[in-house]
């Protein structure tokens, strides 16, 4: 099967009519006509095979979080999906692969109106890149540069699950198999965030979405901000799906490891956003309409830096490191 073979038939999908598309796969460009008064939100992730997703992962998973990914960038600015680009490197043509790589794809896509566009596809080591557009009402798009002191830090949904599953998957701990396999979940089909991005613009100061680590990716939003924060370690820790399901497995995560996997787990695709004490009740009304869950974990303040206490608001030392693309 050659290239445009193999583009027409995974990749190519006719142009959903009003969906902000003027122009799908075929031409040299694709075209996009977002709505008046929107502006374009664009963002770009590259997933590499063993850098981070595993060779034996199940290709409808890895179609999904490719987009996922993605689509977590756009949620973390409050912008609607349009549409999205695949580059694709490809070792050798598998059709059962790539019937299952595009299936996974093109149901996230389909989930969130998400078109696709165009791209590129060659030979080489696995590799894939996705760059993804959607659109925002000018002037309300959710930044990392709006925390302000006294804010409350929120974070949506779980933290660390993708983290434990790598730790057990790399043979560093032991945990039970249903365990891991909830954990695994996590780790290779993460749930972009997008309707609570909607919801909470006009609400929310600042916000991202946390992909290397609660921490690490905090700590962009206090550099943007020129603000500090103080994290409550302890409630962070309640927010690993793992454990809130383990009962008696509950032994198999310890406090140390608890802390590591949801302050600084990474893959995660949560957001994490701020917004004053006085939004409270609209924070949680958006969370609700978004039917996704959201905890109050800290508080944004004027003095610089990150600063960690455990429940009973005892200093804890900060030596959890988020992940590094080149470390």
């Amino acid at each position: 099967m050659g290239e445009f073979d193999l583009i027409a038939r995974y990749f190519t999908r006719p142009v959903r009519p009003g969906g902000g598309v003027a122009l799908g796969v075929g031409d040299d460009c694709a075209l996009l006509a977002p709505a008046p008064g929107m502006q374009l939100a664009v963002s770009c992730d590259m997933l590499v095979e063993g850098r981070h997703f595993f060779a034996d992962v199940d290709p409808a998973h890895l179609g999904h979080k490719a987009l996922a990914v993605n689509l977590s960038d756009l949620a973390a600015c409050g912008a609607r999906p349009l549409a999205f680009t695949l580059a694709l490197a490809l070792p050798r043509v598998d059709e059962p692969w790539l019937e299952a790589f595009a299936g996974g794809l093109l149901r996230l896509a389909d989930a969130h109106g998400c078109a696709l566009v165009g791209g590129d596809t060659t030979a080489g080591p696995l590799n894939i890149c996705i760059t993804v557009f959607g659109e925002v009402p000018a002037g309300q798009a959710l930044l990392r540069s709006g925390a302000r002191a006294g804010d409350d830090i929120w974070v949506s949904g779980t933290l660390g699950d993708a983290r434990l599953a790598l730790e057990a998957l790399q043979g560093r701990i032991q945990v039970p198999p249903g365990m891991l396999a909830a954990a695994r979940a996590r780790l290779e089909t993460p749930t972009p965030r997008v309707a609570l991005g909607l919801q909470l613009r006009g609400i929310a100061t600042s916000a991202l979405d946390v992909s290397d680590g609660l921490l690490g990716d905090l700590g962009h939003i206090l550099r943007a901000s020129g603000v500090g924060a103080e994290i409550d370690a302890d409630e962070v820790s309640k927010l690993i799906a793992a454990s809130a399901s383990s009962t008696g497995d509950r032994g198999h995560l310890d406090t140390e490891l608890l802390r590591q996997c949801t302050l600084a787990g990474g893959d995660d695709y949560e957001l994490t956003f701020t917004a004053p004490p006085a939004r409270r009740e609209a924070v949680a009304r958006a969370a609700a309409s978004a039917a996704t869950p959201v905890a109050r974990i800290g508080r944004i303040s004027a003095e610089p830096g990150l600063r960690l206490v455990d429940a009973q608001g005892r200093a804890l030392a900060e030596r959890y490191a988020s992940f590094d693309h080149f470390a």
